[in-house]
């Protein structure tokens, strides 16, 4: 699996390629954004065809470590038993996603969607006193019932991930 890095968030992994990978996952790629909000550090990870969203906060210098290889896939595959898949498909889809691998080649349209969910998020986060108290699984699946588009067209991306992992498997 690969997952796209802006070059924020680049400067923040071990290893991350400057050329494009070439994907092997059958689900597809990421991409991934780091920015400030309450003056922590939050990830957004949103998948390239569905515009699915995950959203980690607080994140510290150790977690980027780990951030593909262990946040990543627990809370994607959190965010799937949540919505209701169930436990079999959740254990391919595991296993369908491979190694992580981080590169910095972008997509302005996955990074427009980012970008809209963010602002989307922040403006939900207003009403908290600290980004620390959102459940990062609640934010993930309130993100993903939210109508979006992709080039003109209107999709749910919660609908789309549930066709797509269909689709595989």
């Amino acid at each position: 699996m690969i997952i796209h890095c802006s070059k924020k968030l680049a400067t923040k992994l071990p290893e991350v390629s400057s050329t494009l990978l070439q994907e092997t996952s059958l689900l597809g790629s990421w991409h991934a954004h780091l920015f400030t909000l309450d003056r922590r550090q939050c990830v957004m990870f949103c998948h390239d065809a569905t515009r699915y969203c995950l959203f980690l906060a607080g994140l510290r210098k150790p977690h980027f470590a780990e951030l593909g290889s262990k946040w990543f896939r627990e809370l994607f595959t959190a965010t799937l038993a949540v919505v209701g898949v169930p436990d079999t498909k959740i254990k391919k889809v595991e296993l369908m996603l491979g190694p992580v691998r981080f590169d910095t080649a972008t997509d302005r349209s996955v990074q427009g969607s980012i970008n809209i969910a963010r602002q989307d998020l922040q403006a939900w986060v207003f009403q908290l006193p600290n980004v620390m108290d959102l459940d990062p699984l609640k934010v993930s699946v309130w993100l993903n019932q939210r109508p979006v588009t992709v080039r003109g067209k209107f999709i749910h991306p919660d609908r789309e991930m549930q066709q797509r992992l269909a689709e595989v498997g």
